[in-house]
């Protein structure tokens, strides 16, 4: 990934100026957000759209979907959007390669991976990491990427090795994981919801545990910009983290089917019924982050992650990539 990134970002940086957020017109402006993918993980960032609460506070979203952390950390840093919506790491591999235009971190949405274990098999009342998985072939992601450091994290932390105890698949690509599990590859799949749940609806597989819940917190998804849009739209980031974290109240507060009705817009071709299941998996793991603000031991988490994994040259102080500032005084206005 830091590979493709750096090429990513020298070939952006040649070809686009730097930009910032557009004036729509009467009083609102047009946010340009780029999320690393479209998930019912990131629920209540939809909801926030969908309820108004963007509008309330003059931001027009522009989102688009990036398809990848490193093409969203390109994106942000040529100017293509305002707003980054992916892994810290993302940013945690541009400053660790000693770039002099590294972006920051100011909201944090998600604490969790939202990803779920599915087994061939029904363990549900039986499931053990320590033994249910030795011996056993896993798709977890591609080699390097978060979803499999932190599976690999939580083998590790039960006392299994990749290699030695369990074997880890970085064959496949992420998008086609499911696909090859149902062909018959490999004995243990991880997969977001909905398609965890529908899997297991269709007899394909069951759900055993939640990776979230095995890893313990962990800054899976942020909000990540220049240091020069912050700074020059204060208002605008202020505004957009109100929006979020009144997102994030309402899915907390609301009933799932009520919340569902309103998210179904924004997942085209998804039941109605599984976005219920989706929001009730992850309002029961505790997924977002209600306050938008990362703490330290979260952000050292992701690094002991990484970092065994061999993917991190250098550790890097929280301060120097995260600016709690803005979300830990608006969450405090939303108090009062």
């Amino acid at each position: 990934m830091k590979k493709i990134l750096a090429a990513a970002l020298c070939l952006l940086f040649a070809l686009a100026p730097l930009a910032a957020c557009a004036d729509t017109g009467e009083d609102t402006v047009k946010v340009r957000v780029n999320e690393v993918t479209h998930s019912i993980f990131y629920a209540p960032m939809y909801a926030a759209d969908a309820l108004g609460y963007f509008a309330e506070e003059g931001i027009e979203i522009e989102l688009t979907n990036g398809g990848g952390a490193d093409n969203v950390m390109a994106a942000v840093l040529s100017g293509s959007a305002d707003i980054g919506f992916c892994g810290p790491e993302a940013a945690l591999y541009v400053l660790v390669g000693g770039s002099n235009n590294v972006p920051t971190v100011f909201g944090q949405l998600t604490k969790r991976d939202g990803s779920f274990l599915v087994s061939r098999t029904d363990e549900k009342d039986s499931f053990d990491w320590e033994t249910s998985l030795r011996g056993k072939e896993i798709l977890a992601g591609r080699k390097g990427g978060v979803p499999a450091m932190t599976f690999e994290y939580i083998l590790n932390e039960h006392g299994l090795y990749d290699g030695q105890d369990v074997f880890m698949n970085y064959d496949i690509n992420f998008n086609y994981m499911t696909a090859a599990f149902e062909s018959g590859t490999a004995d243990y799949c991880t997969m977001f919801e909905p398609v965890a749940s529908e899997y297991e609806k269709a007899g394909k597989g069951y759900v055993v545990a939640s990776v979230g819940e095995a890893s313990g917190e962990v800054p899976y998804t942020c909000y990540i910009a220049r240091e020069s849009y912050i700074e020059e739209n204060e208002e605008v980031i202020e505004g957009f983290l109100r929006a979020v974290m009144r997102g994030i109240a309402y899915i907390g507060d609301t009933g799932e089917a009520e919340a569902a009705a309103l998210l179904l817009p924004y997942f085209d071709g998804t039941e109605e019924s599984s976005i219920v299941t989706s929001l009730k998996s992850y309002k029961a793991v505790d997924a977002w982050q209600e306050d938008m603000t990362m703490t330290e031991a979260a952000f050292d988490r992701l690094q002991d992650i990484i970092e065994r994994a061999g993917e991190l040259e250098r550790r890097v102080d929280f301060q120097d990539l995260i600016d709690t500032s803005y979300s830990s005084a608006v969450y405090a206005q939303l108090q009062k």
